[in-house]
């Protein structure tokens, strides 16, 4: 068993300074007169955030926001992992992992360890209560870098030996948005139950590991519609995909300079991946959904960590590894919960399709919500999660 060693989130002072520094120093330039959000980042609203960010933004006090959850650091494989492990008023139920992607960060998860670890302190039950880890991923965050890019499939043997190898679980359940539902789905279908391995159910709020071989190809009416919208909308949205699936470096290269580069490109996703009020032609307000102290908090947790270059190597990862889909004629078979969100960028599948790759046991059709769903809408994801635990967890 590794050994666990407690964290502090404790940023120096000097590296606070270079950001800020670089924040004052950048060049501002023109952009289209119609531009608004469909160019990219909205030019106004980014140096509204950057001069928040200067002035009134106090990355001390998130700190302390950050701190008030129980880290720690262990090794896995030789990679330093960094996780929240917080300890449920009930240690007879089984633990919760609880996974992000890209754009985020651990951060959008901690609002939900103390409603699933000690649900009597938010009107429930403590019997309901439950362990839970919340890592930040391999090269996310305050984790350590992989020697070279690693997809999901190589993600969940680390967050496996996490959940196994470090703190000695030998059953447990997962839940993942982004990449953290591609995690999900491998260490479903890996490390399942079904197969004699600790993972005794999934809960996922995107479906991205699709089936194998022939049964890829949708088949119903209803499946050929989802697949032409998710088509349509893709078309307009991978544009980063490309680039950070082929050529992350290059990418970084600006980026790793650049904390105003990081706040743009990580502000228009959570901007257009949304489900935000007023949608129309200027795009939405974000700050219906997101405060501005939210959205830099996780900005810094790719520049403080200087783990933006490490994070958009999964896009390589996954393509080398050919992790989009299960093999042929195989599925994932433990327990599955599927929460489909009206806003969700990659929309998620009808339920006879995700069936063919799935053991669904749990499906919630919500009212609301985009991609960062537990971010966006806690209280409708909590209640559908703790539906899915109550039942299958």
């Amino acid at each position: 068993m590794s050994f666990v060693t407690p964290f502090r989130v404790d940023v120096p002072e000097y590296e606070l300074d270079r950001v800020r520094r670089r924040i004052r120093e950048y060049e501002w330039f023109e952009e289209p007169v119609d531009a608004g959000w469909k160019y990219g980042c909205n030019g106004a609203y980014l140096r509204e955030l950057c001069d928040y960010w200067l002035h009134e933004y106090d990355w001390r006090a998130a700190e302390q926001g950050l701190n008030a959850y129980p880290q720690y650091m262990a090794t896995v494989d030789g990679i330093d992992v960094h996780f929240v492990h917080e300890r449920g008023s009930n240690p007879d139920n089984r633990p919760i992992i609880l996974l992000h992607g890209w754009p985020g960060s651990y951060f959008e998860l901690l609002h939900l360890t103390g409603p699933l670890a000690h649900p009597e302190r938010f009107g429930g039950r403590a019997e309901d209560g439950r362990d839970v880890i919340v890592p930040s991923l391999i090269g996310y965050g305050f984790s350590g870098p992989p020697p070279k890019p690693i997809g999901p499939r190589a993600q969940a043997v680390f967050m496996n030996g996490l959940m196994t190898g470090v703190l000695g679980y030998d059953s447990y359940v997962v839940q993942g948005g982004d990449w953290g539902a591609l995690i999900a789905a491998w260490l479903g279908f890996d490390f399942g139950a079904a197969k004699g391995g600790p993972v005794h159910a999934i809960h996922m709020n995107l479906v991205g590991v699709r089936p194998g071989g022939t049964a890829l190809a949708p088949e119903t009416d209803e499946e050929k519609a989802w697949a032409a919208r998710a088509a349509a909308r893709m078309a307009v949205e991978t544009g980063y995909f490309m680039v950070q699936g082929t050529k992350p470096q290059s990418l970084s290269y600006a980026m790793m300079d650049s904390p105003v580069g990081v706040a743009a490109w990580l502000t228009e996703k959570f901007h257009t991946w949304s489900d935000l009020s007023n949608k129309g032609e200027e795009g939405g307000d974000i700050e219906t959904v997101y405060t501005k102290d939210q959205l830099l908090t996780n900005i810094m947790l790719y520049v403080v960590t200087r783990r933006f270059n490490t994070a958009a190597w999964q896009y390589y990862g996954v393509g080398t590894e050919k992790g989009f889909a299960f093999p042929p004629g195989e599925r994932c078979e433990v327990p599955t919960g599927i929460a489909s969100y009206p806003r969700e960028i990659a929309p998620v599948p009808p339920r006879s399709y995700a069936e063919k790759a799935y053991n669904v046991v749990h499906w919630k059709e919500q009212p609301r919500g985009g991609h960062f769903a537990a971010f966006e809408q806690p209280e409708i994801f909590l209640e559908d999660l703790r539906e899915f635990l109550t039942n299958w967890g």
